[in-house]
């Protein structure tokens, strides 16, 4: 019954020629997520010192951070046509230079308008490094290896906004706020030198056309979504403005689905979704991450302004996270052979569920030993379930379609952390009562409204047959 799909059995990967390459490749990949994830976090606690340096007001300074994530948001979808079209090694050595270059001129920036401009050319560099990096590690190992791929190059998405708050503060603190930026540099000489010397010149289709109208049409939708999104968290624009925003860009992904349907090669693949492992992992998978993408953000917040910490204390407690993960990558492979996917991703969403209500129990006199073991333990469950999400979205992609699938799931991935941070703002702001400061109580009912939605994801999991992603996951049926 198989026997029409044994010719990929032949497929030879760099990995399997070069065993070396099963650590080299996903640590370089690795380094590219950690330096993306880092500098869309790095940059918060360092606003006031930047605003000073420069000559401008710390409202004004979000916008160094929106120009980054939209610039993001417009030219992820169409990374993996640039890595079919001119190689993923050129493409990936190409965006980490660009992203390298832009950090050291954002660091050397002596007004707000060069910040803007080199926090932009460092959306494009990373809006091209992530997707691409892991296309060219998703086409380097088979799929029996793929678990171990992918924890690997999970860990530093899900280290990076743990640590970015802490990092940003010890160096504005110790240093100079330039150097959250000039600490790319020796990781991003590094990650180029590493691509260029052992990753394959991995292409794709080279005949297929850009899509020139689609990707200005997705592109502007993204980009009015993300800037929509934003500003829930971080107002800059009224709020029927902001909701003018939010429907213009739901018209232009529906005008973008109609054109899509009637040419060949659109610039998202839409009909990805029709996968059931790509569409649960991505979608109820990003569902799920919403709420725990929140907790970055509002637990810092609530150690800092409810609990009264300073940011070092705070950012040593939220870090703990960061250790849990480490711990995750060993038995996530073993879990999923135990298990399988559906299990795995339903009971890791109601644990981070529970432990993000739980959140809403510390107090100021917790003792901070307590915070941290809890800390910890809600790290085990977050890097449980993004590490078996990510994986289990590319599962079962046919090698001809993980170009597109990675653009789309870059996207979906990117819009989970911004609606996660959005959501937890305007949570906050419909609990805590205006003009009146910040109390533990406005976080606690905050977090018990974010611990809904990764219950909301459920359904989704439960829709997973127990062969997607078997493969993979080399999970076995037990016979009755």
């Amino acid at each position: 019954m198989h026997g029409a799909h044994a010719a990929p059995a032949a497929e030879t990967f760099p990995t399997e020629q070069n065993p070396r390459l099963r650590l080299i490749i996903p640590a370089v990949v690795g380094i590219a997520f950690l330096m993306e994830q880092l500098d869309s976090t790095i940059i918060a606690t360092a606003i006031p010192e930047m605003a000073g340096g420069l000559g401008t007001t710390a409202l004004r300074l979000n916008l160094a951070i929106t120009a980054y994530v939209l610039t993001l948001a417009v030219f992820i979808p169409v990374s993996g046509w640039f890595a079919d079209r001119f190689g993923g090694r050129r493409i990936f050595a190409l965006s980490l230079l660009i992203f390298t270059v832009s950090s050291a001129l954002c660091g050397l920036s002596q007004n707000f308008e060069m910040l803007l401009a080199m926090r932009v050319l460092q959306g494009l560099g990373g809006a091209m490094m992530t997707p691409v990096g892991r296309l060219v590690l998703l086409r380097s190992f088979p799929r029996s290896q793929l678990v171990t791929a992918m924890t690997y190059m999970t860990l530093p998405a899900i280290i990076g906004p743990v640590i970015g708050p802490l990092l940003g503060g010890i160096l504005t603190t110790y240093l100079s706020w330039r150097w959250i930026f000039y600490v790319n540099i020796p990781f991003g000489v590094l990650g180029i030198m590493m691509a260029l010397r052992y990753f394959g010149d991995i292409r794709g289709d080279r005949a297929v056309a850009f899509d020139f109208r689609g990707f200005l049409i997705i592109g502007l939708a993204a980009a009015l979504l993300q800037f929509g999104i934003e500003n829930i968290a971080r107002p800059m624009i009224p709020a029927p403005l902001i909701a003018a925003v939010l429907v213009a860009a739901v018209l232009l992904l529906l005008a973008f689905g109609w054109h899509a349907r009637r040419i060949a090669d659109p610039a998202v693949d839409l009909t990805l979704f029709r996968l059931r492992s790509f569409s649960v992992g991505t979608l109820a998978g990003g569902l799920c991450r919403i709420g725990i993408n929140a907790v970055p953000f509002l637990l810092p917040l609530m150690l800092q302004l409810g609990f009264g910490m300073s940011p070092i204390e705070s950012g040593s407690l939220t870090f703990v996270s960061a250790a849990s993960s480490l711990l995750v990558r060993p038995v996530a492979g073993r879990l999923l052979r135990l298990f399988g996917f559906g299990h795995v991703l339903f009971w890791s969403a109601v644990a981070a569920s529970l432990l993000i209500a739980g959140f809403a129990l510390l107090t100021p006199q917790t003792p901070h030993l307590l915070i941290a073991a809890y800390v910890f333990v809600f790290g085990l469950s977050r890097a449980s379930q993004f590490m078996t999400s990510n994986t289990l979205s590319y599962a079962d992609m046919p090698s001809a379609q993980l170009s597109g699938a990675t653009s789309l799931g870059g996207v979906l991935q990117q819009l989970s952390v911004s609606f996660g941070v959005s959501l937890g703002a305007m949570f906050l702001g419909l609990v805590a009562r205006e003009g009146a400061p910040l109390t533990p109580e406005a976080f606690h009912h905050a977090f018990l409204l974010l611990a809904v939605l990764p219950l909301l994801s459920l359904p989704g999991f439960l829709f997973l047959r127990a062969h997607d992603g078997a493969e993979v996951s080399q999970y076995r049926l037990k016979r009755s």
